[in-house]
């Protein structure tokens, strides 16, 4: 371990922002780590349990330990090593996971937990600022070919495995960048994009192939989700991929988004968050964009309390929105969690993001009953104050409210993956509408057809970038072992 008193002489360092007048002029990245120094006392800290729930609290199984007693020895370079041995991208979750690595800490119980993810923060950095992240070139070449769909990070870390294992891999994606909702869902100042671009060209590189703006899809079933083909050029068919690759494997994201159907929603002025999102990236990246939503001088609420609701926030913020409103329809929960009743499993307590801080109004236990419109534009909405009752949600009487809003952003989440490249190849669904297949060892992420495979949001639903990437590693195995007949890669 590293110091071993260490936990308890060093307080937890957080890492820095800068002032909120000065990074709402842009879209850059405003978070400022840890310096090497800072991250070895942080490093110090931990306690090298008996058993490290800190491993198995996080997805990828990062070893935790391992990668901070070799920052307190000053050993950077294995410390990367370590790290790249689990996570892929490091970059990606030392930026935008929520560390429930740091929720299972054992010195969360009583105290504070180890700086984890700021830790993987400052090694990923660092590592590539010294040149140690380099293309691993595969040791032979099998001549199987793989299909990838979907480029996100579930795509980009089985393309990656898959492509270090051997396999002629390409990786499609319909849009026109790679990246999926790191590209398009989540904001600049929240993760650069430069950081997508340069880990693709370390996988290109190693020897991966990618084609953007194609779209998987049969002629029938184009017309059942237009919205999918926005940016798509090619449209390929599942049989001709089948025919083209030994093995398919579908990485989609959970992109259906859930709607709220109450009077006036087809109001000008309504719009989905991941309508609203991506334009501001896309505008970032120097595309020139026609209509654009904007929320420069309006009211805007945003439904939804997730960290979608808190990318709109931030992004409203940035345009010169008049006000800023957050409604979420549970109750507040507790500043602080009750920590010897729930750890080491994830809390449910209030989270305040950087968003927030920027200037937000937060309101809970609140139900949107309509919007209000004159002329077909929105002009206000109307709630209510819900509560839980017998175990269900009821309306409290004489709580009604108008609300001025000129515009509204819908971020209550991802029901389900769009059904055009499901519906495309036949896979079988489960009853939430994602692709059915296990994760068993053995067999696993295989859909109902032969040879096609299925993994992260496409599979699971909704879900976070660290469970993507667990579950691109763990589908490229399952496909090396369907093409070989067993498998070295990782799991």
């Amino acid at each position: 371990m590293g110091k071993i008193t260490g936990f308890m002489e060093y307080e937890r360092i957080e890492e820095g922002y800068a002032p909120v007048a000065d990074r709402l002029k842009n879209y850059k990245e405003f978070v400022v780590g840890l310096t090497n120094d800072q991250a070895k006392v942080q490093a110090a800290r931990c306690m090298d349990c008996g058993t490290p729930f800190c491993n198995n609290g996080c997805p990828v199984n990062n070893i935790i330990p391992d990668f901070n007693d070799l920052v307190y020895q000053g050993d950077w370079k294995n410390a990367i090593t370590t790290l790249h041995s689990t996570n892929n991208f490091p970059e990606f979750t030392g930026r935008i996971c929520p560390a429930p690595c740091e929720a299972a800490c054992v010195a969360n119980i009583n105290g504070d937990a180890i700086g984890i993810k700021s830790i993987e923060h400052s090694i990923i950095d660092r590592a590539w600022e010294e040149g140690w992240v380099k293309p691993l070139l595969p040791k032979h070449q099998t001549g199987k070919k793989v299909a990838v769909v979907g480029a996100g990070p579930a795509g980009m870390a089985a393309a990656q495995q898959l492509v270090r294992a051997g396999h002629d891999v390409t990786l499609f994606e319909k849009n026109d960048r790679v990246g999926g909702l790191l590209r398009y869902g989540i904001p600049d100042f929240k993760l650069d994009k430069a950081l997508i671009d340069r880990r693709m060209e370390q996988l290109v590189a190693e020897g991966l192939k990618v084609r953007t703006g194609v779209l998987i899809a049969d002629e029938q079933g184009l017309g059942k989700d237009s919205k999918v083909t926005n940016w798509a050029k090619e449209v390929i068919s599942p049989e001709q991929l089948k025919a083209e690759f030994d093995a398919v494997l579908l990485t989609g994201g959970s992109e259906h988004s859930r709607d709220l159907p109450v009077p006036g929603r087809e109001l000008e002025g309504v719009h989905f968050a991941m309508e609203f999102l991506p334009q501001q990236n896309k505008i970032n990246a120097g595309d020139k964009f026609k209509g654009q939503i904007r929320a420069d001088g309006k009211h805007v609420i945003v439904i939804g309390g997730g960290d979608t609701g808190s990318d709109c926030v931030g992004t409203s913020n940035r345009h010169g929105a008049k006000s800023v409103t957050q409604f979420e329809v549970m109750p507040m929960p507790p500043e602080q969690e009750n920590k010897p009743l729930v750890w080491p499993n994830w809390p449910i307590k209030l989270r305040t993001s950087s968003s927030h801080d920027e200037g937000c109004v937060r309101e809970f236990a609140i139900s949107t009953k309509s919007f209000n419109g004159e002329k077909g534009k929105l002009k206000s909405l109307t709630t209510v104050q819900v509560e839980f009752k017998d175990g269900k949600m009821v309306e409290v009487p004489g709580t009604e409210k108008t609300w001025d809003a000129d515009l509204v952003l819908l971020a209550m989440g991802f029901v389900h993956p769009v059904a055009t490249v499901l519906d495309a190849f036949g896979v079988d669904k489960d009853a939430r509408g994602n692709a059915k297949a296990t994760t068993e060892f053995h067999g696993g992420y295989a859909t109902s057809v032969d040879k096609v495979f299925a993994a992260g949001d496409i599979r699971r639903g909704q879900s976070l970038v660290v469970w993507a990437i667990r579950e691109g590693r763990q589908a490229a195995r399952a496909v090396d072992e369907f093409l070989m007949g067993a498998s070295e890669l990782p799991r």
